[in-house]
């Protein structure tokens, strides 16, 4: 019932939120009109809206520095699983490369055409209309985005803990209850400065792009040895199974999620006509090679059998190669998997605010700090559902829940933009991509959405579809009907939330 008061609000609370903000701008001597204004022997201030403080090396960190999170140090175990082989398993990471850019490509298109924050929001409002635009902001907002940042969390918690418990799986309360802090320590963080989580994302993306080097360097070493043997007869013993393919390309994409994240701030980015697609072709490229000669790496130790049974790849590889040093492994791997959790944290953050500033999601979502120039209510909604999550986390179950109703609206976005070639030719296009890459997105999408399900149903893709559709049975009432009853019930709340954080309305400027 909560969710129900929580979908809309009445408009006259940004009169009131406005009254505050001005009623303190009086006080202290100062207006904010435009972008930055001067008020007498005052410094100038900034206008309540998003700052452009992410330029192109912050930019290119936090695609870097999503994607390679704990997915390489997880993933391999389930890719292989599913593929059967190591000639397989490495062919899909090889391929799950190639898809990434491909899309990323197309999002490198729609983000310098439609320069708002929100990523597949603000295309699939554009391209067809305010249902499919809402029922990917209820999905993401409300299950997709906190759940991946559980997921990260919880692999954080896992490579954290392992070192005090030598002899034993860390116990399922010690692992929660520090994946919980760690989102506390990053929506913290995130709330107090833009500049701060991305001084953050920078040292964390060094940190984990150096236990990468390591790791494929210690490889390179190995294979000069001869250490070849896990990688001879490579197909022996590949699945035959369409859906088990599915699963395992799945699970491969997991880890190269974080290729569309930068889209999702892009009017909070320097120069996004050229800093977007500049970012995208440097960042998801390097992770692509960085994935497939760290998995490479991982085969030149241990068997497929063993990698199967290893409870964490990276350190086991760590445990065999680089003693007695072997403890900076789990040391980078804990911070590699805390610098995707900051970058999940701080685009989530965006996307809830965009969906409150245009009207799906409550009005206190889209408001803005006060003294920090960050959208603090949506960040912190974010890291409580997150906290929620990790109550029931199952790694592998979230993985595959995430996969299928992601890739479903990555094959929206991409037939959005197939849709927009013919009805707004007039959109400026600096970056145009053939027609042919959108489509094969689309293809690909409904493989990964389908084959899964018709191999292998299961009762997380019907509750899935569930959950997605029943966003219909919030819109219409909440959004589409504004009723008025929600509104009178939100405005109290609204209020005194506001009061409580020091939040206000975005300023409206071009």
């Amino acid at each position: 019932m909560l969710l129900c008061f929580l979908m809309h609000q009445q408009t006259e609370m940004d009169n009131d939120s406005l009254k505050k903000e001005k009623m303190k701008e009086s006080h202290n001597g100062s207006s904010s009109h435009g972008v930055v204004s001067q008020a007498k022997d005052q410094k100038p201030v900034k206008a309540t809206v998003l700052q452009k403080d992410v330029g192109l090396v912050s930019g290119i960190c936090l695609i870097v520095g999503t994607m390679i999170g704990s997915g390489i140090f997880i993933s391999p175990t389930s890719v292989l699983l599913f593929s059967g082989a190591v000639g397989p398993c490495l062919l899909i990471w090889t391929a799950c490369g190639v898809l990434a850019t491909l899309g990323a490509l197309c999002y490198a298109e729609l983000g310098t055409m439609i320069t708002k924050s929100g990523g597949e929001y603000s295309y699939l409002m554009e391209a067809l209309g305010p249902i499919p635009a809402y029922l990917f902001s209820w999905t993401t907002v409300m299950v997709l985005k906190p759940s991946s940042l559980a997921i990260i969390t919880m692999s954080f918690a896992k490579y954290a803990s392992t070192p005090f418990y030598p002899d034993c799986t860390p116990p399922a309360v010690v692992t929660k209850c520090l994946a919980a802090a760690a989102i506390l320590l990053i929506v913290t963080a995130n709330c107090l400065s833009v500049k701060l989580a991305s001084y953050m994302q920078n040292f964390f993306t060094a940190a984990k792009l150096l236990i990468i080097v390591v790791i494929v360097g210690a490889g390179i070493v190995l294979l000069a040895q001869g250490h070849t043997e896990n990688l001879t007869n490579a197909f022996d013993g590949a699945s035959q199974s369409f859906g088990a393919i599915g699963l395992a390309f799945y699970n491969g994409l997991w880890a190269y999620d974080g290729w569309n994240q930068l889209n999702f701030i892009t009017e909070e980015l320097k120069n996004p006509y050229r800093n977007l697609p500049l970012a995208i072709i440097i960042g998801i490229p390097l992770v692509s090679v960085c994935y497939v000669l760290v998995n490479i790496a991982y085969f030149t130790v241990m068997t497929p059998s063993e990698l199967l049974l290893s409870p964490a790849v990276a350190v086991t590889f760590g445990d065999r190669v680089l003693y007695p040093v072997s403890w900076i492994v789990p040391l980078f791997v804990v911070f590699s998997t805390f610098g995707a959790a900051n970058g999940s944290c701080f685009t989530a953050g965006r996307l809830a605010y965009v969906s409150g500033r245009e009207g799906h999601m409550v009005k206190i979502l889209s408001y803005i700090s006060l003294r920090r120039y960050t959208p603090a209510p949506a960040i912190i909604f974010n890291g409580l559902l997150a906290i929620f999550y990790i109550m029931p986390a199952d790694i592998n179950t979230l993985i595959n829940y995430f996969s299928f109703a992601q890739w479903g609206f990555y094959g929206l976005t991409a037939l959005s933009l197939i849709v927009m070639r013919f009805t707004k030719k007039d959109l400026h296009r600096p970056v145009k991509v053939p027609i042919v890459i959108p489509g094969l997105m689309v293809l690909v999408s409904c493989y990964l959405v389908l084959a899964p399900i018709i191999d292998k149903p299961e009762l997380e893709y019907l509750y899935c579809s569930i959950f997605i559709i029943s966003g219909l049975l919030l819109y219409f009432p909440f959004v589409h009907l504004k009723v008025h009853w929600a509104r009178k019930l939100m405005r109290p709340l609204t209020m005194h939330l506001q009061l409580l954080m020091e939040v206000v309305p975005p300023e409206k400027t071009e």
